[in-house]
């Protein structure tokens, strides 16, 4: 019952919230809603160490005559996922409280959140189609509505390319739903237990990689990523990168690989090779970029372009690399965010030829970015270190060729992110930059939360690993 009350409390919240007038009291039921829900995640986190599984999965029927029930269960993959979102959603609305918001924003935001929560811990292929659509229609909204110039083309631009790749999955699931014994079912396991001819498979295999490449997103089905992220809300940048797009390496891993495993040999080093191949075009391009949204998406890019590669060398130590990272990623790009966030509504600006000598002025945040920037380029001790290390040693493992052009990624991240900082922090201060006001008060409070969170890791990833 502990994930169907983590499912449905914010689905219940978000429905409330769309009859709120007031924008500050639907702030703070967001706000409750999201701790009572990270408090949820907590207990779930508790049993799931005491071996108490069945208080962690459901299954009620809900289309009985066609096999689909509403189903979901907290195993460890879903468990860091489940906390990753909890972490994340409080933190990113305390950001938020410093824009104008009204309360649709924050129903929306939490209806996302309810749908994340299905996505990572859906056991029904059906269910998992609805939570995974269910979950485009807020962000999509929420980029539509408080976007910047060209919102409505590029966010249905974004709209297109996501729903067009669903469809795909949704066809892949139904042709494997068509081929379990009768009674048919849509339960991952019947799905993962059946066996198909590999020419077959190889259509199945294409229609869900298709939809979770368009998410993640990999190369070459990236277009619709730069100007998304640099168009959207500084919330919703963080609610896509931070969360959203961790759906698609999370799909690789539960619902492609084990229903196509006769033909990953093949076609998964295909996926691999265009990861790799995102991961560098990422990183050149982010040496590149002048303005900081935009650098930081190609980054995020560049991270999730190794992630995906690595799910394909199929061995424990770059699984669980994947999954660490995920969690990382999390924090650090979120915390990128947060930082362009700060950046341009004290200056006005996210060109970085603006900028500069604002680490004179505000140490407080030159600290803070300066941990969330190393954090980024995988220093040892901090959260990134332990994902790449174990990815890059998974893929060598695999082939020594691709490990050897996947290590580039760290080489070409110090590139980017420490000529981001020198231009910002270092220098002279300008008529810009000058007054640059120091973080305090509820920024403090979440710039040290992500702090922790990225040197705890770093230092003590068993935290996590020992749940996988």
């Amino acid at each position: 019952m502990i994930t169907f009350a983590i499912i449905v409390i914010p689905l219940l919240i978000a429905s409330g919230l769309f009859f709120v007038k007031n924008s500050n009291t639907a702030r703070n039921i967001a706000l409750g809603g999201s701790l009572v829900t990270l408090v949820l995640s907590g207990f779930a986190w508790y049993r799931y160490l005491a071996g108490d599984l069945n208080s962690l999965q459901f299954s009620y029927t809900w289309i009985g005559s066609l096999g689909v029930n509403f189903s979901a269960a907290i195993d460890g993959l879903s468990l860091v996922m489940v906390l990753l979102t909890s972490v994340l959603f409080p933190l990113i609305l305390l950001i938020s409280y410093k824009t104008q918001y009204n309360a649709s924003f924050y129903a929306l935001a939490i209806l996302m959140q309810s749908a994340l929560f299905g996505v990572f811990t859906a056991t029904d292929g059906l269910v998992f189609y609805v939570f995974w659509e269910m979950a485009l229609i807020p962000i999509y909204f929420i980029c539509a509505f408080w976007g910047g110039e060209n919102k409505i083309r590029i966010t249905l631009k974004f709209f297109i390319y996501t729903t067009l790749g669903s469809l795909l999955m949704l066809v892949g699931l139904i042709y494997m739903y068509l081929q379990t014994p009768a009674p048919h079912s849509f339960s991952l396991s019947a799905l993962s237990s059946v066996h198909i001819c590999p020419c077959h498979q190889v259509w199945v295999f294409w229609a869900l990689f298709l939809a979770f490449a368009v998410k993640i997103p990999i190369f070459p089905f990236h277009t619709w990523q730069p100007d998304t992220y640099t168009n959207a809300p500084n919330a919703g940048s963080m609610l896509l990168a931070g969360i959203m797009l961790k759906m698609g390496i999370y799909g690789i891993l539960r619902w492609l690989i084990p229903l196509t495993p006769d033909v990953l040999a093949v076609h998964g080093s295909i996926a691999m090779v265009l990861g790799v191949i995102g991961l560098l075009y990422g990183s050149v391009i982010a040496i590149m970029q002048q303005e900081v949204k935009r650098l930081i998406a190609y980054s995020s890019m560049a991270h999730v372009g190794l992630m995906a590669a690595a799910a394909f060398a199929l061995n424990a130590d770059a699984t669980k690399g994947v999954i660490i990272q995920m969690l990382s990623h999390g924090f650090v790009v979120v915390g990128l965010f947060f930082i362009a966030d700060i950046i341009s509504r004290r200056t006005g600006t996210l060109q970085i030829s603006s900028l500069g000598g604002i680490a004179k002025v505000a140490p407080r945040f030159a600290i803070f970015f300066m941990v969330v920037m190393l954090g980024a380029v995988a220093l040892p001790l901090t959260s990134g270190f332990v994902g790449e290390f174990l990815m890059l040693v998974g893929l060598y493992q695999f082939n020594v060729w691709i490990a050897a052009f996947a290590g580039l990624s760290i080489i070409l991240g110090a590139v980017y992110m420490f000529r981001f900082y020198q231009r910002t922090m270092y220098g002279e201060t300008n008529s810009i930059t000058q007054s640059f006001e120091d973080i305090k008060g509820v920024e403090l409070f979440v710039a040290v939360i992500l702090v922790i969170l990225i040197l705890i890791l770093g230092v003590y990833p068993k935290v996590i690993l020992g749940l996988l």
